[in-house]
């Protein structure tokens, strides 16, 4: 009710009502003037065309904030304020901090506003309608790229950058503020190049250590370094147990079951989301068995923690810091020297165990269960990828025939 005059807005489910009741609520605790003509705040009564494309990406997050989880909002958060640090005028000289700045103002639970940033955002911030396919093209091509220009980014992260903000785009497309899609579209090319990239994926796959020299690589982690067993431990459970390194660092005590004979299990429900927040594993909880190897390797770890709460973190260093993981990835590729073998990514653990379960044998939806992928990504990541797959198909196929 705006000056005595009753107001509402029907929608066409209650998700959609009660977002726009968040919203409306937003603008009362931020004193926000409401205009009697709409009965919404000023703000949202500006030609939309018009808006600045910091205010339509803070608006659209707002909106769809509350179905989003939290690994979901921080992703979407760090691709929007590189969208928008860069949907800037030409010329423009980008302040320092700015993206330091849409990192936290950006997000729907934020309240911080910087008067100095937003008076430079409202005066260089292209408006949604600026946003064309020439201005768009520079946009995307400046989004594959590191903030110092120095090179690429990695091509996960590039399309992840370039979903967000065409999502951001496209919602604006959808409430008339552009009349149609302006993001240019994907040249054939560079479908190909993507195609090629599977291609080498499953040729790195292809070159991966043997369990032989994984187990000798991971043992060869230990030396009179004190930090030596924190990274001894946490490489097998990235190997044994096809964790992502962010799955590892969050592990606690209470999510072990480590009997005194045969298989263990580990519980995996949280992931770091980045900077050391706890959020859900990237496809969800999952319940993972391991070998005995890795339950010998876990209960001494264990054993030697100066307390046993099921809610404490499992990997800390001895002063109790988050583990770092450079230095994680500098012990990793030491150790691999040790034993003759060439450097590769801590990530690449959680492949080796893929290829060491696939060779081994086991179905294809229990593999993918354990690892917390679709039996589709399995595939297309992995089958192929294994050293002996033609010959052995070639004995199945002439066994029958």
């Amino acid at each position: 009710m705006i000056d005595g005059r009753h107001r509402s807005r029907s929608f066409r489910t209650r998700s959609e009502a009660d977002r726009y009741r968040g919203l409306l609520q937003r603008a009362v605790h931020d004193g926000e003037q409401f205009a009697p003509s709409t009965g919404e705040p000023d703000g949202w009564v500006l030609p939309l065309a018009g808006m600045g494309v910091h205010e339509w990406a803070r608006r659209w997050l707002a909106e769809e904030w509350p179905e989003w989880a939290p690994r979901t909002r921080s992703s979407m958060v760090e691709s929007l304020a590189r969208f928008v640090t860069l949907a800037v005028r030409p010329g423009a000289r980008t302040p320092a901090d700015l993206r330091r700045y849409l990192l936290t103002s950006l997000r729907a639970d934020s309240q911080e506003r910087d008067s100095r940033l937003e008076g430079w955002l409202g005066t260089n911030a292209l408006t949604l309608a600026q946003l064309d396919k020439p201005v768009l093209l520079e946009v995307e091509r400046r989004m594959r790229l590191r903030l110092d220009g120095s090179g690429p980014l990695s091509s996960n992260t590039a399309t992840r950058f370039r979903v967000a903000a065409h999502a951001c785009v496209l919602a604006a497309v959808e409430v008339g503020a552009i009349e149609q899609d302006p993001w240019p579209v994907r040249s054939r090319a560079r479908a190909r190049r993507k195609a090629n990239r599977g291609l080498t994926t499953a040729q790195r796959i292809r070159s991966l250590p043997s369990p032989e020299t994984m187990t000798r690589a991971i043992e060869a982690i230990i030396t009179d370094h004190p930090a030596s067993g924190c990274y001894h431990a946490m490489t097998a459970t990235a190997y044994y147990a096809g964790l992502r390194p962010s799955e590892v660092v969050m592990l606690r005590v209470g999510v072990l079951q480590l009997p005194t004979n045969g298989w263990g299990s580990l519980d995996v429900v949280e992931a770091d989301i980045g900077n050391g927040q706890p959020g859900e594993p990237k496809t969800g909880p999952r319940l993972v068995p391991i070998p005995p190897q890795l339950v010998a390797i876990l209960a001494a770890w264990v054993e030697q923690l100066p307390d046993r709460d099921p809610r404490r973190l499992l990997f800390r260093t001895s002063e109790g810091n988050r583990p770092n993981q450079g230095n994680w990835r500098r012990a990793w590729h030491r150790a691999l020297a040790a034993v003759g073998e060439q450097p590769i990514r801590i990530y690449d653990c959680r492949h080796a165990a893929a290829t060491t379960w696939l060779g081994a044998g086991v179905p294809l939806g229990e593999c993918a269960r354990r690892l917390g992928h679709s039996v589709d990504t399995l595939v297309s990541n992995y089958v192929g990828a294994l050293a002996g797959d033609q010959r052995l198909a070639n004995e199945r196929i002439s066994s029958v025939l």
